[in-house]
């Protein structure tokens, strides 16, 4: 499943962002073992264990957006946009703080 999360900070701004709202989640989550990793400056791969299954997912930073992208099993898609949900309310948050001078 891909999803975009939109925002007018630039890349640089919105990777911080995007560490800021990955700290807390994984905070709030982390029954759900949640793990990021940047592989480069733009691209992160993330991933989950929920019900005993591993989920992978990728972010990608772009200019005006959040890209989410996530695969997640058969068995476990009626949990599928309820996550990304999640994901998302959680960026947009951190979007909002950093707009208000929060980030740092």
């Amino acid at each position: 499943m891909k999803h975009s999360v939109s925002h007018d900070l630039g890349k640089e701004r919105a990777k911080q962002v995007m560490e800021a709202a990955w700290a807390s989640y994984s905070s709030k989550f982390q029954k759900y073992s949640p793990t990021m990793q940047w592989l480069s400056d733009d691209h992160a791969k993330i991933g989950f264990v929920a019900k005993g299954i591993s989920l992978d997912g990728k972010i990608k930073l772009l200019p005006d957006s959040i890209d989410l992208e996530l695969d997640v099993p058969f068995l476990l898609r009626p949990f599928q946009k309820m996550a990304i949900g999640v994901i998302e309310d959680e960026i947009k948050e951190w979007i909002a703080k950093s707009k208000d001078g929060q980030l740092g």
